[in-house]
């Protein structure tokens, strides 16, 4: 620390700090002294005014003339003296006579005697003065008193004692001397301060140490071999070294001279005054070849900022550098090149980013030719001679090249051309000059004439390989660009091809594999939806960009004029994701052809996937979560069963009764419908979330909504509303707005929807169903309750000819008649009370009998011996389809018939109707 003080007391800031410090002091001093007097001054100037002012007055006073001439003035005066004195404040106001003698002084022994020194004021002048003598010293005025007549009759004198005027100094010097410390303080501080910017500055340094760094820094300025220049704000220069003046020729006078009038030339000058920032940036000045660089100095003194230019001669540089850049640029485009070509998995676009990386940077023209399989994502074949390539890219500094045209058959007959060397011999071939490339000309003597007239003059051909298979041509042409191609240019090419041929295959994997995957997803979707009257229905499926996925979609006709809506989303994409779906899709049809409720169908499907995910983890002995056996170290089988479990799988299941208007559905983890009423409101009914599929364990549950006639459906998978820049609920009110226009059919309606809600690039497959429900008839159904006899059988069945008849089906009054008979007779033996019968007429008849046994009838052969069994097998004979559905209370046995009905089987025998009442199932 003490050394520090040292240093700081020998530096120049310490040292102007002291001297600052003694001026500070001695200005401060003579400041205060300068008051002091000036204040004693100022004192003394008051008092006189003061007593000059209270004697003029005094002395004018009405009445004193004739109190002087009375006869005893003294009584007369001096109280009123008294009085002027306390109120001017003055320390004594005398009365006298023309000789000087008191009448009135505020010292009453005075009275009587003579004043000193009144001769002026006798002689008619009134005066002012310090006096010193007896009584005391004092600041006095004398002012003659005159009669009417201007005859002096008398004095009167007024002053201050100095001892009091004294007092009056003394009292401010408390003030004095405040401000002079003030003052003091204030000066020394400012003397601090600027001594310590100024030991900023200098860095502590003394005089000797500031000279020395002065003189070097002068040495190295002049020394250094950089060229060195500092250009004001006005555009003037303040300073350059030798190596500067050197470089650029510059006068003796040169500092302090407009950067315009240094005589350089015009590119120079427009640098050094442009003012921009430039780093190494090459400058050609003259002969020589000068690295520049520009940076802008910081403000200063008061001065605005410059700016520094440094000069470096690299002129023997030149040539090095030169090589260096074209290396430095092959790199940059290599690295570019990796960026740039196969930012998608097509093929043909892929080549086209070959072509468009390398013009103009590294060719004027590009041509990229692939084999056909290629093309079309196959494998091409292995070894053998290509002789044809289709040419899938080209690009170039112009439009209007020689080279044909993308899309055209490419032929390389002539063997010692360079495509068909290059393609021969495996790797990259150059034609430095295309002039004396004689199997290139041979190839085709009238393109290559019109190209080389075109101007172009050199190539290099480089055959595109992966995995050891040709799978195309890159060619590289040079015309506007003067330089051949060179031995460098050829092992570049081969790496940029090179680089590209993978990119291609990739694409061309992608390729095959997406169309095996659109096949599969084509093969595996509905193409057309069945014929029924419940709903009317309009689909879009719009596969994901990045490749098919697991949606679908289903429409199943279900007896009773009934229909089911399915939904589906099976989480990835691909042919594994496709195949899921379509398992998925065909299990969903095998439960709905055992008329299960919803809730109920997706439970069996959850069970079913749960064994289909155990038997592919490694067999049935896993556990539910799909461990077991060959499941974590089941090898290779128990990794490929794990890749392909059905995981991420879920389903919207509904089923919808034209005749009762009612809609069941039951959801596994997907989204719920949008219902649209025949008003327009847009609806989204609450499901309950159910478990995706597959995972188990908890059970499903339905709900029932009852539709009103003209409602509307809309089923959706996940992909329509939400995507990676979309959340869920704002897609939901997307969708709303889009359903909420009326007056569409389904189509419009979803073509709509997909106009509103479509991603530009859609990351996610897209499944929608719109269905307008629509109602069955009353006039189309007939109901009988049936009574537990068998009598009740012929009124049924007379009934159901009779409303036949009316229904204009008297052709199939025989089939139905038999199935009436045979359903009603077998539900009033073997069910249980109450007994119902239902016609319906849709696209077909449908004959249902309803009872509230569970019992599920059997379709067998009776032998020769038996005397009964043989109803059901009637029934299915006659009927076009029959089956069985349970009820909450029961079940239904149906039977369809064609309305139109076309031949009859004919029974081995004429039957009696009302014999088959006896007959048993």
């Amino acid at each position: 620390m003490s050394a520090r003080m040292s240093r700081r007391a020998h530096s120049v800031a310490g040292q102007v700090f002291a001297l600052q410090a003694v001026i500070v002091v001695l200005l401060i001093t003579a400041a205060a002294l300068a008051l002091v007097f000036q204040a004693r001054y100022d004192n003394q100037r008051d008092a006189r005014n003061r007593s000059l002012a209270a004697a003029e007055a005094f002395a004018h006073a009405p009445g004193l003339p004739e109190a002087l001439m009375s006869r005893d003035p003294t009584a007369a005066l001096q109280p009123l003296a008294e009085a002027a004195r306390r109120a001017s404040g003055l320390d004594f106001i005398a009365v006298m006579d023309i000789r000087g003698v008191r009448y009135t002084d505020s010292r009453p022994e005075l009275i009587g005697q003579r004043a000193s020194d009144v001769s002026r004021a006798v002689a008619g002048e009134s005066f002012t003065e310090v006096f010193e003598g007896q009584p005391s010293d004092a600041v006095r005025a004398v002012v003659p008193v005159r009669n009417a007549d201007g005859t002096v009759i008398g004095l009167v004198g007024t002053g201050i004692e100095v001892e009091n005027v004294s007092h009056a100094v003394e009292g401010q010097l408390p003030l004095l001397v405040g401000a002079t410390v003030g003052g003091l303080l204030l000066g020394t501080a400012g003397a601090a301060l600027v001594s310590r910017r100024l030991l900023h500055q200098t860095r502590g340094l003394g005089a000797a140490e500031m000279t020395r760094m002065n003189e070097h820094h002068e040495a190295v300025l002049h020394a250094v071999r950089e060229g060195v220049l500092i250009i004001g704000n006005d555009q003037r220069l303040i300073l350059a070294n030798d190596e500067a003046r050197r470089l650029l020729d510059l006068p003796q006078d040169a500092e302090e001279r407009a950067v315009g009038d240094l005589g350089l030339d015009p590119r120079t000058t427009e640098l050094l005054a442009s003012g921009r920032v430039v780093t190494d940036h090459v400058h050609l000045a003259g002969d020589r070849l000068l690295a520049v660089n520009v940076r802008p100095t910081m403000a200063y003194a008061g001065r605005p900022a410059g700016r520094v230019v440094t000069l470096r001669d690299t002129t023997e540089l030149a040539s090095l550098t030169g090589r260096a850049e074209v290396a430095r640029s092959r790199l940059q485009l290599l690295y570019d090149a990796g960026g740039r070509i196969g930012t998608t998995l097509d093929v043909a676009r892929t080549a086209e980013e070959l072509s468009e990386v390398a013009v103009p940077r590294f060719a004027d023209f590009v041509t990229v030719e692939l084999l056909e399989p290629v093309l079309r994502g196959d494998e091409p074949s292995v070894g053998g001679v290509y002789t044809e390539m289709r040419r899938a890219a080209i690009s170039g500094v112009r439009t209007d090249s020689p080279l044909q045209p993308v899309g055209d058959l490419i032929r390389f007959e002539v063997p010692t051309a360079p495509m068909a060397s290059a393609l021969d011999e495996g790797h990259a071939v150059l034609a430095a000059d295309l002039n004396a490339a004689m199997g290139w000309r041979a190839q085709d003597s009238q393109g290559t004439r019109v190209a080389l007239e075109y101007g172009l003059h050199s190539l290099i051909s480089v055959p595109l390989q992966a995995r050891g298979v040709v799978l195309g041509m890159a060619n590289f042409w040079r015309a506007d660009t003067p330089e051949p191609f060179d031995e460098e240019d050829l092992s570049f090419a081969e790496e940029l091809g090179a680089r590209a041929a993978v990119s291609i295959d990739n694409a061309r994997r992608f390729t095959r594999e997406h169309a095996m995957a659109v096949t599969l997803q084509r093969r595996l979707l509905p193409r057309v939806l069945p014929d029924q009257s419940a709903v009317d229905v309009a689909y879009r499926y719009l596969p994901a960009t990045a490749g098919v996925g697991g949606d679908w979609f289903d429409v199943i006709q279900l007896p009773g004029a009934r229909v089911a809506l399915v939904v589906g989303d099976v989480v990835g994409h691909g042919v594994h994701a496709a195949a899921t779906m379509g398992r998925l899709r065909t299990a969903v049809h095998n439960f709905a052809t055992l008329d299960l409720p919803p809730d109920e169908l997706l439970g069996h499907l959850d069970e079913l996937i749960n064994r289909i995910d155990q038997d592919e983890a490694g067999g049935g002995g896993g556990n539910a979560d799909g461990s077991g056996a060959g499941g974590e170290h089941g090898g290779p089988d128990g990794a490929a069963g794990r890749a392909s479990a059905v995981t991420g799988a879920t389903c919207l299941y509904a089923v919808y009764d034209p005749v009762s208007g009612r809609c069941r559905m039951a959801s596994a983890g997907h989204p719920g419908p949008a219902l649209i009423r025949p008003d327009g409101r847009v609806e989204f009914p609450e499901l309950p979330a159910g478990l995706p599929l597959g995972v188990g364990g908890m059970p499903f549950e339905a709900v029932e909504f009852q539709l009103a006639e003209g409602s509307r459906l809309v089923l959706f998978t996940d992909g329509l509303v939400e995507d990676r820049n979309r959340d869920f609920d704002t897609g939901l009110q997307l969708l709303a707005d889009a359903l909420s226009r009326p007056g569409r059919s389904p189509d419009q309606a979803a073509s709509d929807v997909l106009a509103t809600m479509l991603f530009p690039v859609p990351s996610d497959d897209i499944a929608l169903l719109i269905a307008d429900t629509r109602r069955l008839e009353a006039d189309r159904i007939a109901e009988w309750e049936v009574p537990g006899e068998h009598s009740a059988v012929s009124r049924v069945r007379n009934a159901g000819s009779a409303q036949l008849v009316e229904w204009g089906l008297g052709d199939i009054a025989f089939a139905a008649e038999l199935i009436l008979s045979e359903l009603v007779t077998n539900a009033i033996r073997y069910g249980s009370a109450p007994v119902g019968v239902r016609l319906l007429r849709d696209r077909s008849l449908i004959c249902e009998v309803s009872d509230s046994s569970s019992t599920s009838p059997h379709l067998r052969y009776a032998a020769t011996t038996d005397e009964g069994g043989r109803g059901l097998f009637l029934v299915a004979q006659y009927a076009e389809r029959w089956g069985t559905r349970y009820t909450d209370r029961g079940k239904v046995i149906w039977a369809e018939l064609p309305l139109t009905g076309g031949a009859e089987p004919q029974p081995p025998a004429p039957l009696d109707l009302d014999t088959l009442e006896d007959m048993a199932w």
